[in-house]
């Protein structure tokens, strides 16, 4: 039998010989013009150096840019932003000033628009797991279009925003997202039809269907399942006397991490066809909740080096501590599911690492399974940038776990 450490010799030495990775004879490697040019890079760098790490720069640049693209090539489809993906003041007065809608979670998501000036027309309370007073702290500000998934929901909403519109959420797989959603939202098609007659006998307004393919969502063809069964809903719907006006198609657009993704022009061009070939050329009212691919591309997290270590005096991979963990806003490297490009400065023969968070917590592990590699010489106190971190990194940060405040966020000068 073999004892503890032998064990962590074998799986060390499997890990190295049976993945695919550099030798530490390659020159490390990254082509950061991938992701943005070396001029931005240098302006990032230049303004973050006299800032404490860890910290979030967002490039407002960035987000128009990405706007921009969903609407040139969505012009069909209305732009209701993620508030939860990136709440920053400047990244949503931006997105207001440019014309989008606003797809809103929480009543403290709600102040925070009314406080920078967006009209409750133009959000919806897209949370299906919500409180009667918060329903009707929604209607009272104005807002009455709500997502729904349950009887009991849907009747707070009859008591709390009498007659508002209310659009019905199916359950979908998630298959082929580096981000699933489970099961924890949404109902089968079976009993989204009994929701809708129920709506409609409460006096509410069913008004259309909605789903959500997963978060980086890398099969498109994931799209043309859903619209599928929402058309045969709408089929339905309307032999029974409702006519369905709405299809909210949720997120599922991607930002630019390692695993490579078809380019947006691809997967808009693919939805278009699945809504046409569904729907007809006079298609119903179609939304959508970009919140990844809006502002996941503007974010650089810039960190530092906690230390370097080895597990045994022979181990084949150098463990990286920086000074951001999954606490600290990195959650989405939970099972390694995103996987952020990450970039060493120095040049050189590249080493295998490990990359871990500062907190005591033995699951603050960032990426041990998918191998990262740095420069032979990297030091400790050196800064490193993860790059393609604008969304779901500071609203997910803790609250002073271990002492460690929030990730600070800074937007980048024009």
């Amino acid at each position: 039998m073999i004892n503890a450490v032998q064990r962590i010799i074998v799986h060390d030495i499997e890990r190295h010989f049976f993945t695919k990775r550099r030798s530490m004879q390659e020159d490390y490697q990254f082509d950061l013009e991938n992701y943005m040019s070396r001029e931005k890079f240098e302006r990032i760098k230049n303004f973050a150096k006299d800032k404490e790490t860890p910290c979030l720069i967002i490039d407002l640049d960035v987000i128009k840019q990405k706007y921009d693209e969903l609407r040139t090539n969505m012009p069909f489809a209305k732009v209701y932003y993620a508030v939860k993906a990136n709440p920053i003041d400047e990244v949503v007065s931006l997105l207001h000033k440019l014309g989008s809608h606003f797809d809103v979670a929480t009543r403290f998501e709600l102040d925070q628009l009314l406080r920078l000036g967006v009209s409750p027309e133009k959000m919806s309370f897209g949370n299906t797991i919500k409180k009667e007073r918060d329903i009707a702290y929604f209607y009272s500000k104005g807002v009455t279009l709500f997502a729904t998934d349950s009887f009991e929901d849907i009747e707070k909403i009859a008591r709390a925003a009498p007659r508002s519109r209310v659009f019905f959420r199916i359950l979908t797989e998630g298959l082929g997202a580096d981000w699933p959603l489970s099961r924890k939202f949404g109902s089968y098609p079976e009993m989204t039809r009994q929701l809708i007659l129920h709506a409609k006998d409460l006096g509410l307004e069913p008004y259309g269907i909605s789903f959500h393919v997963g978060s980086q969502q890398r099969d498109i063809g994931q799209w043309s399942t859903a619209l599928t069964t929402v058309a045969g809903i709408f089929n339905w719907a309307e032999d029974h006397g409702v006519t369905l006006k709405m299809i909210n198609m949720g997120g599922g657009f991607p930002a630019h991490y390692n695993d490579p993704t078809y380019p947006i022009t691809q997967y808009t061009k693919d939805i278009y066809e699945y809504l046409i070939s569904n729907f007809g050329e006079t298609l119903p009212e179609i939304i959508i909740e970009p919140g990844r691919s809006i502002a996941g591309d503007s974010g650089v997290i810039v960190t530092e080096i906690v230390n370097i270590a080895k597990k045994t005096t022979h181990d084949l991979f150098h463990w990286v501590f920086l000074d951001i963990g999954k606490f600290g806003g990195l959650i989405e490297t939970l099972d390694e599911a995103i996987k952020y490009p990450i970039y060493f400065e120095r040049t050189g023969p590249s080493i295998d690492i490990v990359l871990a968070g500062p907190t005591c917590d033995s699951m603050d592990i960032l990426y041990e399974k998918y191998r990262y590699e740095m420069p032979a010489g990297t030091k400790i106190g050196e800064r490193v940038y993860i790059l393609s971190t604008g969304a779901y990194t500071q609203s997910y940060s803790s609250i002073y776990f271990n002492g460690f405040p929030p990730l600070k966020a800074y937007i980048l000068p024009q």
